[in-house]
């Protein structure tokens, strides 16, 4: 079977940080932080902005936080916003992820991580199947037999433009199982809560998400989980069967950290760096963790530019096969 771990080698430093010991509230580092969301509400970006939001303040380790999303150009409005302001903006992270590297390889906009002060990887996000709660389809085995039956009536959504994180997973699953990946019916949308919006009206089959904002609809019993993209079960959702065990050789970790403006003094660099360093040995980002499902992903500077190099060889490799370059 053909393995689709996307980059195992660039997806360096992936720990399940589970059982983390945590220390009280440490001394403030920064102030404030603005963090800039370049997606919708409801999203894997938008949760994880928040989340580590959360952690930093409620550990003492930043005075406040504020949130503005900046939806637009597949994440290329806000990229866009913070080089053109980069000077009124030294107290702004930006989240992204995987996309950040995807769509500047297929030119969805013209800037990439170079164009950015790199701050920090923060942690990775595995990826999922999932279909609506009275959906007929109840595992991976029955997806396929829908897509074999009729493939184009049988679209998966995503929070994604086409080719984009969404897309790319969704084609690597089928793929794995053996399908034609570029037979998919991906139906793209602006941010994973209206991707979400369109599986519950029944507008589309299945939904390609992170695992995260499955968990959470999965609670709140509006979803099914039918496989995920981990090598292992995940206690965020233990009932939740890997890929691997339905016989899809295929696993994946999105991984999200923040970007700063270009330009942005070595000073606060370093005091953001320095934050999120201390947030993992905090008992309050280790609550944002486990809820979300997430695994620890630290790599900081050089360490995150090199993981970012390693990564886009890969999925461009992956991404020509395919036959999305």
């Amino acid at each position: 079977m053909t393995n689709f771990a996307l980059g195992r080698r660039a997806l360096i430093a992936v720990v399940a940080a589970f059982g983390l010991v945590g220390t009280a509230a440490a001394d403030e580092v920064v102030d404030n932080i603005h963090f800039l969301i370049p997606g919708g509400a409801g999203g894997g970006w938008d949760g994880t902005a928040r989340g580590t939001g959360e952690a930093l303040t409620e550990a003492g380790l930043v005075g406040s936080a504020s949130y503005e999303n900046m939806s637009g150009g597949g994440g290329g409005v806000a990229i866009g916003f913070l080089i053109e302001n980069a000077e009124s903006n030294h107290d702004t992270l930006m989240v992204n992820s995987t996309p950040i590297v995807i769509r500047s390889l297929t030119g969805v906009f013209p800037h990439n991580f170079r164009d950015l002060t790199l701050v920090s990887g923060t942690i990775g996000d595995y990826a999922a199947i999932v279909v609506g709660k009275d959906s007929q389809i109840n595992s991976m085995d029955d997806l396929l037999a829908a897509f074999d039956a009729d493939p184009n009536g049988t679209p998966l959504g995503g929070g994604s433009v086409p080719g984009g994180m969404d897309h790319l997973v969704a084609a690597m699953v089928m793929e794995a199982a053996g399908r034609d990946a570029l037979a998919v019916n991906y139906i793209p949308y602006d941010a994973g809560g209206t991707a979400m919006a369109a599986l519950l009206s029944g507008e589309i089959a299945a939904l390609s998400t992170g695992f995260s904002e499955a968990v959470d609809l999965s609670n709140a019993g509006e979803v099914k989980i039918l496989g995920v993209t981990a090598p292992e079960r995940v206690d965020a959702a233990p009932e939740a069967m890997t890929m691997a065990e339905q016989g899809i050789d295929t696993t994946f970790v999105n991984w999200r950290g923040f970007f700063a403006a270009p330009g942005l003094p070595e000073d606060k660099l370093t005091a953001y760096q320095d934050a999120i360093a201390r947030m993992y040995d905090t008992p309050e980002w280790e609550e944002v963790r486990a809820r979300n499902g997430w695994v620890n992903i630290h790599n900081s500077g050089d360490e995150f530019l090199t993981f970012l190099e390693e990564q886009e060889q890969t999925i461009g490799d992956l991404m020509k096969k395919l036959g999305f370059l």
